[in-house]
């Protein structure tokens, strides 16, 4: 078996091992799961990257190498990763949404030769059979799964296709399991090991807290735009170089980007409705050129790895604060100082209230909407989202439960097709936890408590870090 500390020195290019990094290393290579909770810019990717370069060099040259699968839903970091792997002389590629069906051809065909020591691909792929075939002849000794809150019913970014990775395991040989991320309370932590379908002795948990002391966290209670304009301007003036600005609504974004405009403030904007080739562009201006200043919604930031970000300012009150420390997690990964300012102003709490609800469809929205795609699939494909949403709530056109109960369908199977532009192909059954109210329920009650916490963050006394650490604890 190669040196961990070898490849880390000769293929990655670091003297020696960060924190619990070696620890991870070691229990990995010796066949044992692992959870690992470790703050952003930490290193959590050289706790698989560094055993699956291992593994597949200690299998020799001739034939197909043992292959590492990585499971990460952030389609735009993969290529990132992939190319930096690369760059090293790893043989590294990633299957998403992404490639065309050529290219998506031609890296099957790689994969079924023996190619890649390690592979990047999103939880939705595990839908397609022919993937899955291709999957069963390759060897596969090492299961990554990235951000992995996202398994979690109760964590901050649930995905219902992450739910999967209970069947992936034994669909591929019961690999080692190391399970990733940023921020997990008591509850998501035992949760992941739960969807994971280990137990907690089977686990070890490496925590690495959530300190970043180069992050200066600082809260000011606003009023109105004209009021966060001047603290905006206060934090330009102090902290020169790139920074992010983030926004709840688009539409307040695009007002104080006019304010930049009117000013001749150079700046990015960024938000989920631009066209990807468009949100590709402004991703890499902003990484590779020095001194960026972007205006976005929390659409950006799903990886940006940029080293010297020296701000983040959250314009409006953000959801929770697992997605705040998410956020102000892309700051100053360099370890130099870095300021992350939070503008609480009381009326965004109604943004936020209305998000929540929008996030949140009940049992009969469920069913309302299944029954219409169920009946009504020709009428709705003809006419589109804006006749289904005037079918679902004519009174409330502003309301947005129409697109977040569509996602869910869609990430559960329940409708092939298309939702931008909308034209749905088949429909079944709804499953269960989309007929199930009290859940539901739970879940429009726990994000509820989540805002609620950040809001006490946000007018604690008590030192900030301080009740980070109590809420993540």
């Amino acid at each position: 078996m190669p040196d961990p500390h070898d490849l880390l020195r000769d293929v990655f290019g670091f003297p020696s091992f960060r924190a619990a990094q070696a620890a991870i290393v070691a229990r990995i290579l010796d066949g044992k799961h692992a959870l690992v909770i470790m703050p952003t810019g930490g290193g959590k990717s050289l706790c698989y990257q560094i055993p699956a370069l291992a593994l597949a060099l200690e299998s020799g040259t001739e034939g197909p190498r043992p292959l590492t699968l990585v499971l990460s839903p952030l389609i735009a970091l993969m290529k990132d990763q992939v190319d930096a792997l690369t760059a090293r002389g790893i043989d590294a590629s990633f299957i998403n949404s992404s490639l065309t069906g050529s290219e998506r051809t031609t890296r099957y065909q790689a994969i079924q030769d023996g190619r890649f020591e390690i592979l990047y691909v999103t939880p939705e792929r595990f839908r397609k059979p022919d993937f899955r075939q291709v999957l069963s002849r390759r060897q596969i000794v090492l299961l990554a799964v990235d951000e992995a809150h996202c398994i979690s019913q109760w964590g901050h970014d649930f995905r219902p296709d992450y739910t999967r990775v209970r069947e992936i395991p034994e669909s591929i040989g019961n690999p080692t399991t190391i399970a990733l991320t940023a921020t997990a309370t008591k509850d998501v932590q035992r949760d992941i090991v739960r969807q994971l379908g280990l137990s907690e002795d089977e686990v070890e948990t490496f925590h690495e807290g959530i300190e970043r002391p180069n992050l200066k966290l600082d809260v000011a209670e606003v009023w109105g735009d004209d009021n966060k304009l001047e603290h905006i301007a206060d934090v330009f003036a102090h902290n020169p170089g790139t920074g992010i600005i983030y926004f709840t609504l688009i539409k307040t974004l695009t007002r104080f980007s006019e304010f930049f405009e009117e000013k001749r403030l150079p700046h990015l904007v960024y938000h989920g409705e631009l066209p990807r080739r468009v949100r590709r562009s402004i991703q890499e201006l902003f990484t590779n050129e020095p001194d960026q200043l972007v205006l976005a919604t929390n659409a950006f930031g799903m990886g940006i790895d940029k080293p010297d970000i020296r701000f983040v300012i959250h314009a409006d009150l953000p959801g929770s604060l697992e997605s705040y420390y998410q956020e102000i997690g892309r700051a100053g990964r360099d370890g130099a100082p870095s300021q992350c300012l939070l503008l609480y102003d009381q009326a965004d709490l109604a943004t936020q209230m209305e998000f929540l609800r929008w996030s949140n469809p009940d049992v009969d929205f469920y069913a309302r909407l299944h029954d219409f795609l169920t009946h009504d699939a020709q009428s709705i494909n003809a006419f589109g989202l804006e006749w289904l949403r005037e079918k679902l709530h004519a009174k409330q056109k502003h309301d947005r439960r129409l697109e977040t109960a569509l996602g869910m369908l869609e990430r559960y199977g329940v409708v092939e097709g298309t939702i931008s532009p909308l034209r749905i192909e088949s429909v079944s059954e709804l499953p269960a936890d989309l007929r199930n109210a009290s859940a539901l329920a739970e879940k429009l009650e726990r994000d509820q408590r989540k805002l609620l916490s950040l809001v006490q963050f946000a007018r604690t006394p008590q030192d900030r870090r301080e009740y980070l650490h109590a809420y993540f604890s």
